[in-house]
């Protein structure tokens, strides 16, 4: 698979990543499986899927320890991300962004991982309650101790329509601004696709200018623009989705345009390219330092999305993706 070059570490994944979250958390729990998940990982080692996506909040923990599983065996073969900076409890999740836990979570995920270094240690969320600057600082210091390759932040977008554009991102542009003072951002992480286009625009020319990798999590806009979800035929009540204003059954059906745009530019590149694989690589041609992190917990989903660096999309198709209609939701 094509390899990108990405932050200032000049890290190298795989053009496409993969994104360990579904495996074990917050999409449908009865289809959750370990052993399925487990050769999921594995079939993405084989294909060339080098960068693994996880957070210790996922689960919490299982997330870690499943991909832990696979690294056990294909260490040198993969690409390690994990996250830290959110707690998980009953009902609730809370930011800690204190320098203390910062370095004992590190230990807790290492331990998890079953390796001695992570490649990319990324902020979930920075705690309101501590200066962005003490916990960037602890994390740091975990570089230089060798426990960690380099450093991402993830972005925080406001939802709800309210606010648009660049100003979607503020928050995340002053936080990068403040963290970029004390070591250099190697990755920031952000929610990117072809119906949730913000940071193209708020959070990619700041990339670009500082020579920052753009991880696109849920570059498939949450499974909708894979084409695979029909309108009304629910979500299980964990699911992420079952609360997503995007996806009551009645925005679904209004969505359904820009599946169909996805189609077209699917048949002119073959009858085995799937709508998936245009979306992964609009994603991919938006720039050489923005790699697409689909989540997934099926082997055969990881080889389609794979099969989307290979996939080389015309100026016809780009244009035609970009006059298809914004997405809606039940929040406008």
């Amino acid at each position: 698979m094509e390899r990108r070059t990405i932050g200032t570490a000049a890290l190298e994944v795989g053009a496409v990543g993969l994104g360990c979250m579904p495996m074990s958390w917050a999409y449908s729990g009865s289809r959750q499986r370990g052993d399925e998940s487990l050769r999921t990982v594995h079939r993405a080692l084989d294909r060339g899927v080098t960068l693994l996506d996880t957070a210790d909040m996922y689960g919490p923990f299982t997330n870690e320890l499943l991909v832990g599983r696979a690294l056990k065996e294909r260490r040198a073969e993969a690409f390690v991300s994990t996250k830290v900076g959110l707690l998980v409890g009953d009902q609730h999740i809370v930011a800690n962004g204190r320098p203390g836990y910062v370095r004992r979570a590190c230990d807790a995920s290492l331990r998890r991982l079953q390796t001695d270094v992570i490649d990319l240690y990324q902020l979930h969320r920075a705690d309101p309650e501590v200066p962005v600057e003490e916990t960037w600082g602890a994390m740091a210091e975990l570089v230089r101790a060798g426990k960690v390759r380099a450093l991402g932040l993830c972005a925080v977008g406001v939802r709800g329509g309210r606010r648009t554009g660049a100003r979607l991102y503020d928050g995340t542009l002053r936080q990068l601004e403040r963290v970029q003072q004390v070591f250099p951002v190697s990755t920031v992480e952000a929610e990117l696709s072809l119906w949730s286009a913000e940071a193209l625009h708020a959070l990619l020319p700041w990339c670009a200018a500082h020579g920052v990798g753009l991880l696109a999590a849920m570059p498939l806009g949450n499974g909708f623009l894979t084409g695979t979800l029909r309108p009304g035929e629910g979500f299980e009540p964990d699911d992420l989705r079952a609360r997503h204003p995007r996806f009551t059954a009645e925005m679904m059906a209004a969505n359904q345009p820009i599946v169909a745009g996805l189609r077209r530019v699917a048949g002119r590149h073959g009858e085995d390219v799937t709508p998936a694989q245009v979306a992964l690589a609009w994603v991919l041609a938006q720039g050489p330092q923005v790699v697409p992190v689909p989540g997934t917990k099926r082997a055969r989903w990881v080889m389609e999305n794979a099969g989307a660096a290979a996939l080389r999309l015309t100026a016809r198709d780009l244009a035609e993706l970009a006059e298809l209609p914004a997405a809606r939701g039940s929040w406008y």
